[in-house]
């Protein structure tokens, strides 16, 4: 149930730096046609580094690391792509479904497959109401368990980020930010939040890898939070009322648990004229070119 794309397989026995990628985005993240373009656009930005993506689907019934063009089609286009989770993954495949994985599911598969690096937007994390909902996302326990180096725009920035990075913190998750002292916030460059670390080349994240499998502490992920420049953003003033409205709307309407974050997303496309997505787009094919230099330095290259 687990097939390993030929050019993928090839690059991790060579000891090549190779790239996960989620398809969440492909087939929820994105409105058709571009969602198709948009993923090989992110493929591209890791094949220009030397790097190998690996964009990981479940295809009727079979997990598959590293899809051809037929596979990142079925993934955009197709009415039955279900969301996976890691805790999906078995019913949809027993099932032979065709799904997208989230985070979670990407990170525990892309590690079984012997890739260590994975490329995605933004992470899920603890929601606003958790205190009475105890909504959060298993992202968070996911990467508590895999060790991956994923990079990130931080967490999406409708949830409570204070509280995520106290559930990373506490699931013994590392974080440090790239080039910046503050944890990024999706569409936002700044989150408000400081972070302890900040790491300034891909070089210097290898080593952080290479010293981590050598203390034997490799059981949980590492973060790393690439931020959106300023200049990129989505404008804080606008993020802020479009967040607000579509906040009120989702308790007036009754959205709860995994519908919540497709619709506050949604709202922000529609508030922001679509800009929340032009800058979507742009951060995740900068993560995954981040990504992809960090697999080259890990690989030696």
């Amino acid at each position: 149930m687990l097939a390993v794309a030929q050019e993928v397989e090839e690059a991790l026995a060579a000891g090549r730096g190779t790239v996960a990628l989620e398809s969440t985005i492909i087939s929820h993240g994105l409105p058709r046609p571009d969602n198709v373009e948009v993923a090989r656009q992110i493929e591209a930005a890791v094949r220009e580094t030397g790097a190998v993506p690996a964009t990981i689907a479940l295809v009727d019934g079979v997990v598959r690391v590293g899809l051809d063009d037929a596979g990142l089609e079925a993934i955009a286009s197709r009415e039955d792509v279900v969301k996976c989770s890691a805790r999906d993954l078995p019913i949809a495949a027993a099932r032979g479904a065709t799904g997208a994985t989230t985070v979670a599911a990407t990170a525990q598969v892309a590690a079984r497959a012997g890739i260590g690096l994975f490329a995605t937007g933004g992470l899920g994390g603890v929601h606003r109401d958790a205190r009475d909902t105890w909504d959060e996302s298993a992202d968070l326990v996911a990467l508590a368990r895999t060790p991956i180096c994923v990079v990130c725009a931080g967490v999406k920035s409708i949830l409570d980020v204070t509280a995520t990075l106290e559930r990373l913190e506490t699931l013994g998750v590392g974080v440090a930010g790239y080039r910046t002292d503050r944890f990024p916030g999706f569409y936002l460059t700044d989150s408000g939040q400081d972070l302890a670390w900040r790491l300034e080349s891909p070089e210097e994240v290898a080593a952080v890898l290479a010293a981590r499998a050598r203390l034997g502490l490799d059981g949980a992920a590492l973060v790393i939070a690439n931020p959106l420049p300023v200049a990129e953003q989505l404008d804080p003033a606008l993020h802020e009322r479009v967040l607000r409205d579509a906040l009120e709307a989702a308790e007036r309407e009754g959205v709860h648990g995994r519908d919540v974050t497709p619709f506050l997303l949604e709202r922000f496309r529609d508030g922001t004229g679509g800009e929340s997505l032009r800058a979507n787009v742009r951060l995740v094919v900068a993560n995954a070119r981040l990504a992809g230099r960090i697999a080259v330095a890990a690989a030696g290259g």
